[in-house]
């Protein structure tokens, strides 16, 4: 145990090294019939797009499978695969009898850890899928983002950005898994009052990210106002209304708790700039 401990956080290279001297297993590549392996709880990676698994399989037909698919023994019989998951997708597809293997004796976290690294050097895991197995690497490993982030060959802040996203609605996140809204008009939703609501404008306007966080902003103006407006007692509303209805103007008054306040005139045009400059100078 205490040697896998040390391979932990120690990236790709790391844990496909030389098996130790006690590992059941050995480097080997074998053959092994298609029916033998089941698919790999901890992948990452849940959606394989029917068009990809296609193409794959038309290439396995042709040339064979050329990288041999990464298993480990399974405690239900056969093999469980660490990665090469979408290979033997592809593979069922092509109708393969067998599938080369090379049996290595891992645990989960080690089986995690390869299976997110597998997918990020191929970039095939979706934004969400990618934070959600970060999440796993913490949450169920015991993983600091420190050592996610040197583990993954990303930055810090690539990480944490990432995860972030995950406190955003299940159906905004389906939106990103889906492809119609990126990851960066996700991280413009973080913190709005209505998410979903707002991603659905983005879909509907077909908008890009800048216009996405100017949006999110308005909306954040739009909540203070609304805020303000319904902190006001019911005295100073009487007395704005009655200001502008004798000035014909819109009155805004801000009275706080020790005692000072503001009285703000609002005005469309000149001639109403200069109507108020004459009243006051009277």
């Amino acid at each position: 145990m205490k040697k896998k401990e040390n391979r932990l956080g120690r990236g790709l290279s790391a844990l496909l090294g030389d098996k130790p001297d006690d590992a059941p297993t050995d480097n080997t590549l074998r053959q092994v019939p298609i029916e033998q392996l089941s698919a790999n709880p901890h992948q990452p990676r849940k959606r394989f797009p029917d068009i990809e698994l296609k193409e794959l399989s038309r290439s396995i037909m042709e040339k064979g499978i050329i990288q041999p698919i990464l298993v480990r023994l399974s405690s239900e019989g056969g093999y469980q695969i660490i990665a090469g998951e979408r290979r033997w997708r592809a593979a069922q597809l092509a109708q393969q009898h067998s599938v080369p293997v090379l049996v290595r004796d891992m645990d989960d976290a080690e089986v995690l850890q390869i299976a997110i690294i597998e997918n990020i050097q191929r970039e095939e895991l979706n934004p969400i899928e990618e934070a959600r197995a970060y999440r796993r690497l913490q949450d169920e490993f015991g993983q600091k983002q420190e050592d996610v982030a040197r583990l993954v060959g990303k930055s810090r802040s690539h990480i944490t950005n990432l995860m972030r996203l995950l406190s955003l609605p299940a159906l905004v996140l389906t939106m990103v898994e889906e492809g119609k809204i990126s990851a960066g008009h996700a991280r413009t939703l973080i913190g709005a009052d209505d998410p979903l609501a707002l991603a659905r404008k983005i879909v509907k306007k077909g908008l890009n990210v800048r216009q996405a966080e100017a949006l999110q902003k308005k909306g954040i103006r739009a909540a203070g106002q609304a805020s303000a407006r319904s902190k006001k007692d019911a005295d100073t509303c009487a007395l704005e209304k009655r200001l502008g209805e004798a000035l014909g103007l819109k009155i805004d008054i801000r009275h706080h708790e020790n005692g000072h306040g503001t009285m703000r005139i609002g005005y469309k045009t000149l001639e109403q700039l200069d109507e108020i400059c004459n009243r006051l100078s009277a």
